[in-house]
Order: C-alpha cells, then sequence, then structure tokens
C-alpha cells in the first residue's frame, strides 16, 4: 500500500513526509522547498527515491524513520532503546493518528504496552522542532536508555562541523570528513558544557560562511546530551539529538510519559551565515523574546571582585550613570560569609559586615540615578561552609559520604526535591522583593559529577527543575530579566534562553578571544542576547593588555556593558567610553534586529562581522585583526547584504583616530563621526559595495575599524 504523504513549507524550507499505516513517518526529503505537492506527484516522488535491497543484507527494502531501529532494519545507533522487565524493547508500531498542517505534523503511533507521539513543527523561519512523547501503556514500568530525533540529510554531505572548547575559549569550531560510522558527540557533565557542540552540522564540500548546502541540529537542552551522525553503507547519512539518558536513570512508570527536549533542525543553501539567519529569525519569532532595547549594564566583577565596600560601589555607581550606564549589577560577594569562593553559597541573605544596613543604600543610588538595579546569584549551588549544608545535608545532589570531588569548593543542591526547590524559590524571591530586583545574573559554576539522588542518576530531572524553577520565578515577578551564566559560557542552549534573557558568553573580556568566541556564538544566538562587556585594560583570564578602542569596538556588537572599575579611569578614557555607549544605545535598533553576515576579509589574520538592518537601509560594519597579517596593502574589505540599488554614506560612528597610513577615503571621514557631513566621496553604490569593497586602514594586531552605512535615499 503506497503511504500517505504529508509536505511542511516555510521560508523556502520543505520536508516531505511518507505516514505508512504500519510503523513510523519517514522523512523523505528534508532542504529546499519543493513547492505544493499534488497527491499523484507525491506517489511519484516516492517511487523515484524508493531504495532497493542491499547487496548481502536484507533481502527487501526497509524504511528509514523518524525513530529508527533494528525491527526496521536500522543497525545503526537507534532511536529508541531501553527495556521493560528484561525484555528488550522493540516494538512494532502501527500508526493511529495524524494531525496536520502546512507547518505542523503530530503523529500517534501504538505498540505492545507503548504509544509515542512525533512532533514535527516547521517554523516561520524554517526551523524544524522535532519532539518525541513516550508514554507506557501498559503494566510494566519501562527503563528507557535512547530516545532522539533523528532526519536523513542530503546524500552531497561530506564534511562535518561541531565545536568544542574550554573555560574562556567557548565554541571553538571543528570540521573533519564525514566518515563511515556511528559518531556520537556524548556530553556528561550535567549541563552544557564549555566543549558543547553547540551545533552539529553537515555540508557539501568546502562549505564556508556564505557558500554551501548544509544539514544541522542544534539540541535545546541544558543537560546531558548527545549530538550524533550516522553514515551506514546501505542507508542516508542520518543527523540527530537527544538527551543523554544514563543507566536508569528515566523510568516510565504505567501511565506515565516522557517527553524529549526539542532538536532543532535547520536546513540552509546559503553556507554557515545561512544557517545563522535561520537560528536569529527563530529565536527574534519566540512570543517571550525580549522586544525592549537591551540595556547598557555595568557588571561589578572585575572592578571589585569580593571587596565590598559601600563608598567604593557607590562612586562606581555614580561614575557608571555618568557614562550612560543603565543597569548596575552587584556581583559576588554580598551574602552571608561570602568573602571569597570558599563559603556561604546557599546562604542567600546579605551579609551585614559589609552591608550593616542591608543592599538598600547602595540601591537608593542607583534608582536615584535612572538606572535599574541587578544581583548575582548562585542558587543550585551550595558550599560545605554554609548554614544551609549544615542545616540540610540532605538536600545536596551529590552526596559527600561519596568523597565527591569539590569544584571551585561548592556541591549542587537536589533542585528535583520539593522542599528545595520550594526553599530557593522563596529565597530568591525574597531578594527580588525586597531590592524591586530588575536583574538577576543566576550563574552556575561546576560541572555535575556523580549527580544521583538515593543511588540513582539525576541530572535529565534536576535540570528540568531548574527550568521549572527559573519559570516559576517569573511568574512570581513579570518583568525581571534573568541572564543565564555558567563558569562564562558552560549553559550557552535554546533550552535555557526559554526561561531567560540572555547568556554570558564567556568569562574571558578579552576582546582578541572574544572575537572567535562571539563570532560563533552568534551561529546559534543574535547580537542581542549575548553579553558583552568592556573589560579593563589587562584582561583578567589571559593577563593581555590591549587597546580601549578595540575593547569597546569588540563589546558593540552584542548586548554591550562594562566590567572595570571606572572610578580609575582617566578623564580621556571615560570620555571615550561615554561615546561607546552613546554609540551603542544610538545603534543597537539596528544591532538588534538585523541580519548577521561574516564576509571574507582575505586576510587569514583579520575577521569581518556585518549587520544590515532588514530593509537594507543602514549596516555597520567591524573589522578586526586578532595576529599580524603578511600583507602591507589590506585587502578590499566586501559587504554582503546592502542594496545594490542604492547608495550608501560611510561614517565611522566611533571617535578615535584612525591606524596610520588610512586609505584617502577615510580622510573625508576623520573628522566627521556619525553624525557629521561626510565628502561626496564617502558615498559608494551598493553594488560596489558588495561586489568590490572597501579599503580599509592597515590594521595592527589587536586593532579594529567599525563602519556605518546608511541608505542615501
Amino acid at each position: 500500500m503506497t503511504p500517505d504523504v504529508h509536505v511542511l513549507r516555510a521560508a523556502g524550507v520543505g520536508v516531505v513526509v511518507a505516514l505508512p499505516q504500519d510503523g513510523l513517518p519517514e522523512v523523505v526529503h528534508w532542504g529546499q522547498d519543493l513547492g505544493p505537492l499534488h497527491p499523484a506527484d507525491a506517489r511519484r516522488l516516492l517511487r523515484s527515491v524508493a531504495r532497493p535491497a542491499s547487496p548481502s543484507a536484507l533481502d527487501g527494502p526497509w524504511p528509514l524513520t523518524v525513530l529508527p531501529g533494528e525491527h526496521d532494519g536500522w543497525e545503526g545507533r537507534p532511536g529508541l532503546a531501553g527495556h521493560v522487565g528484561r525484555r528488550a524493547l522493540l516494538p512494532r508500531w502501527r500508526r493511529t493518528a495524524a494531525e496536520a498542517d502546512e507547518r505542523h505534523l503530530r503523529v500517534t503511533a501504538e505498540a505492545a504496552g507503548l504509544r509515542v507521539v512525533v512532533d514535527l513543527a516547521l517554523d516561520p523561519s524554517g526551523v524544524l522542532a522535532v519532539t518525541h512523547e513516550l508514554h507506557n501503556t501498559g503494566a510494566e514500568p519501562v527503563d528507557l536508555a535512547i530516545l532522539e530525533a533523528t532526519l536523513p540529510v542530503g546524500d552531497l554531505a561530506t564534511e562535518v562541523l561541531d565545536f568544542s572548547g574550554r573555560w574562556t575559549r567557548e565554541r571553538t569550531p571543528q570540521r573533519r570528513p564525514l566518515a563511515q560510522g556511528s559518531h556520537a558527540r556524548e556530553s556528561r557533565r550535567g549541563r552544557t558544557g564549555h566543549d558543547s557542540p553547540l551545533v552539529l552540522a553537515v555540508g557539501t564540500p568546502g562549505f564556508d560562511d556564505a557558500r554551501g548546502e548544509l544539514w544541522a541540529v542544534h539540541l535545546a537542552w541544558s543537560g546531558d546530551s548527545v549530538h550524533r551522525v550516522d553514515a551506514l553503507p546501505e542507508s542516508r547519512t542520518v543527523l540527530g539529538a537527544g538527551p543523554l539518558l544514563r543507566p536508569g536513570e528515566i523510568t516510565v512508570e504505567p501511565g506515565a510519559a516522557f517527553r524529549t527536549p526539542a532538536a532543532l533542525f535547520v536546513w540552509s543553501d546559503a553556507g554557515l551565515d545561512g544557517l545563522g539567519h535561520r537560528f536569529h529569525r527563530y529565536v527574534r519569532g519566540r512570543p517571550h523574546h525580549p522586544r525592549r532595547p537591551r540595556p547598557v549594564t555595568l557588571n561589578t566583577w572585575e572592578a571589585v571582585y569580593f571587596d565590598h565596600d559601600l563608598g567604593k560601589l557607590t562612586r562606581l555607581a555614580r561614575v557608571a550613570a555618568d557614562v550612560g550606564v543603565e543597569r548596575f549589577v552587584l556581583d559576588d560577594g554580598w551574602f552571608l560569609g561570602r568573602r571569597d569562593d570558599s563559603a556561604g553559597l546557599g546562604d542567600w541573605r546579605v551579609d551585614p559586615g559589609p552591608w550593616p544596613d542591608g543592599l538598600h543604600p547602595l540601591v537608593e543610588v542607583v534608582r536615584e540615578r535612572g538606572m535599574e538595579f541587578g544581583l548575582w546569584l548562585e542558587p543550585e549551588m551550595v558550599s560545605l561552609d554554609s548554614e544551609l549544608a549544615r542545616a540540610h545535608p540532605d538536600w545536596l545532589l551529590q552526596p559527600i559520604g561519596n568523597e565527591v570531588r569539590p569544584w571551585r569548593n561548592q556541591y549542587v543542591l537536589d533542585v528535583s526535591r520539593a522542599d528545595v526547590f520550594d526553599h530557593l524559590l522563596k529565597a530568591v524571591s525574597a531578594l527580588v522583593t525586597e531590592y524591586r530586583l530588575d536583574y538577576v545574573k543566576w550563574d552556575q559554576n561546576r560541572d555535575l559529577i556523580e549527580a544521583v539522588t538515593a543511588g540513582r542518576a539525576n541530572v535529565h530531572r534536576h535540570t528540568a527543575a531548574v527550568y521549572r524553577l527559573l519559570a516559576a520565578l517569573r511568574d512570581r515577578h513579570p518583568g525581571l530579566e534573568i541572564e543565564a551564566c555558567a563558569s562564562g559560557g558552560a549553559r550557552v542552549d535554546l533550552g535555557v534562553l526559554e526561561h531567560t534573557d540572555r547568556v554570558w558568553a564567556s568569562d574571558t573580556n578579552d576582546p582578541v578571544e572574544r572575537l572567535a568566541i562571539q563570532r560563533w556564538t552568534e551561529l546559534l544566538l543574535p547580537p542581542e542576547l549575548v553579553g558583552t562587556h568592556v573589560g579593563p585594560p589587562v584582561a583578567h583570564t589571559t593577563r593581555r593588555a590591549t587597546g580601549l578602542d578595540l575593547r569597546i569596538a569588540v563589546a558593540l556588537l552584542g548586548h554591550f556593558g562594562i566590567e572595570w572599575d571606572l572610578t580609575e579611569c582617566a578623564p580621556d578614557e571615560l570620555d571615550r567610553i561615554r561615546a561607546g555607549v552613546a554609540a551603542y544605545r544610538r545603534l543597537r535598533p539596528l544591532l538588534h534586529s538585523g541580519d548577521v553576515h561574516h564576509p571574507p576579509t582575505g586576510d587569514a589574520g583579520t575577521s569581518a562581522t556585518v549587520i544590515v538592518a532588514p530593509d537594507r537601509s543602514r549596516a555597520v560594519v567591524r573589522v578586526a585583526r586578532s595576529v599580524t597579517g603578511d600583507r602591507a596593502l589590506p585587502a578590499l574589505q566586501r559587504v554582503p547584504g546592502l542594496d545594490p540599488g542604492r547608495r550608501y554614506r560611510v561614517s565611522l560612528p566611533l571617535p578615535g583616530p584612525l591606524p596610520r597610513d588610512a586609505p584617502p577615503l577615510f580622510d573625508a571621514l576623520a573628522g566627521a563621526g556619525a553624525d557629521g557631513a561626510a565628502a561626496d566621496t564617502a558615498v559608494v553604490p551598493g553594488a560596489a559595495l558588495g561586489s568590490v569593497g572597501l579599503r580599509l586602514p592597515l590594521l595592527h594586531a589587536a586593532q579594529a575599524v567599525v563602519l556605518e552605512l546608511t541608505a542615501q535615499d
């Protein structure tokens, strides 16, 4: 019998799904939109791509379903695995229901003692969210080992891209040829991780930022995870992701169900930037995406560390307001016993030592100067040297009796326990209420090693409980914004961003390191969700000294902030910071709504980022050099995404001297600035900017230039 066929279509993406009566859905095509498929054409398509039997293999053709398994004939990593009692989980599915429209398909199938609901939702941006929900309709518990979303990709894919990294060097890309076999990237850190795959992509040979066809997946989840590629000789290549379930961690009791986090699948025929554009439109289309301008934020960590003094912080707040800061965040060190990182976590009460009157005197100064007030917290963690740990040692997710190794002198609370959940919600909510907090920086500073409850692995339930805690806090306090931080960039994913408003991309404010970190974070997240701060002249993490102009230029293309003791700045430094803040506040409507491009520079030592307004009326270009190059004449820098039929005025949004030996065009710009009247020679056709480019100044290492382009209609 010929299967039914359903087609999902949006934003140039098409997903063709065959729906057999016996068995699960089979994705026949995921890629370029094929247009409407009439029933006869759909049947012709199925016949044209139908597989034969392979030599020295199963006697007949077999289906590649969304949950591939041995009963189908699949011999790679299964989409579903587990056991009922001592019996292997090898269900024989039969479709019982299907609901569908142009962008959504929901299929229900039954097997002995099981029901599975497969949900495919194609967003208007072309991002396909896939979830599975497994129901236990039998009389025995189901021990679940694997439940992962998978899709087949195009046969032209020959290269693989994913990411690794470490603390202060997150999201480092790694490419390799697609190899035969089943390959899984497993993360067992209990959080997303500094070495998270982030996005796993396969693509056509030589794909780059602007060229090539790619198929990619991101798991919207902050716990243990699997990202996988299966390339078997007798099958299409399969891409997938799902939660990593440890032995015995998930048991689906009779009458209960388990739902996977969403695996987000993205196809692009316009290179990596094409993937980024789809991800960004998906994220910006969420109903809870931050809409108001992203406030200029000052975080006190690299200004005062644990040395909390009301006089010092008051002076810092006054200077911050003077340069245009809109949000003041007090970082670690304000709570009971917290003079260093060895004590205090869990005791979320203001320390009367440095704060005899609580935080109210500082909050009053901040608010009097028109700034919002935020506070750093790490609610999931506890120090053994704390009142909470002494009173409730049973609340720890990692039993101390097991000699679990500490990390930053701290351990993890089991948020999946109702008493822990209630305590944390009450404690954090009390702080939000007392100080009318506008913002919480929610940190998480360790991996979850030996995370067990009553001897049972508990990462998944703990992570889900953290999500519920964040959601409950926002329900109690509408308007409260939350930043997701985890030792910097170890919790960057679209799962936690369902409950938070931005991420801290990395603990390093070294602008040279940040260029790459921010570029690859932008593959998934639009700039307004990525915290980017101007740090001190010598970076805390690398001890590298860099100029203020570079630090401002790098922080500009994100959610701009400052993490520096401004009270020690010279007047000219404050003037330049004030100008940088003003430029950000003027440009952020463009920076936080435009399409992000990463054009080639023709120079391995430099990188370029271009953000173009949706109507192509404006653009911002930043070119930065991280290492010296071998050219004395800089390459022409092309600017993609502009309207070739318009002409654009070129201006410099940031004040400051240009590098020596600047090209002639920049003589007209040096004194004009963003609001000055540039000479006619600074107006360039969009076609020339896109196809020929601009000659930029010759940059030395750790220098950058930022340009603003404005259409002259």
